[in-house]
């Protein structure tokens, strides 16, 4: 297999870096600020906590700001989305063990595969990445 990277690739990367970090801006502010909304339409399991909405918002943010970094400092990326392929692969799991406990029971399942799905997507653009920073060298 080749180690050049295609141009088409090369830009593709930092497109999906940029759509990583868009996702985990959005749900941050989401859930920061106006956390019982998150947790009614997004996040229905168990009972609501607030605190836990807020201190895992802190997490989405800082981990969207280093992905808006990652898109112009390309050495982050396959960290990056390395990282990104693992939480959301643990992320899946939990919601694929816990799919029956959301109200909505369809929310549960929706995580579940969403989560899936993504992880799959992730894996793909880690791949993408690690091939265009061996294009690179």
């Amino acid at each position: 297999m080749s180690t050049i990277a295609s141009p088409r690739l090369v830009r593709a990367v930092p497109a999906g870096v940029a759509a990583l970090a868009a996702y985990n801006l959005a749900i941050g502010l989401y859930m920061l600020l106006a956390p019982r909304s998150f947790f009614d339409t997004i996040g229905p399991f168990g009972p609501y906590n607030a605190h836990y909405v807020l201190d895992t918002s802190t997490w989405q943010l800082a981990f969207g700001i280093a992905l808006v970094v990652a898109v112009r400092q390309a050495s982050w990326r396959v960290p990056l989305l390395a990282f990104a392929v693992v939480q959301f692969a643990l992320h899946a799991v939990n919601h694929v063990a816990d799919a029956g406990e959301a109200d909505p029971q369809w929310v549960g399942v929706f995580d579940a595969v969403s989560l899936s799905v993504t992880t799959v997507l992730l894996a793909g653009l880690l791949a993408a990445a690690r091939r265009a920073e061996a294009g690179r060298r």
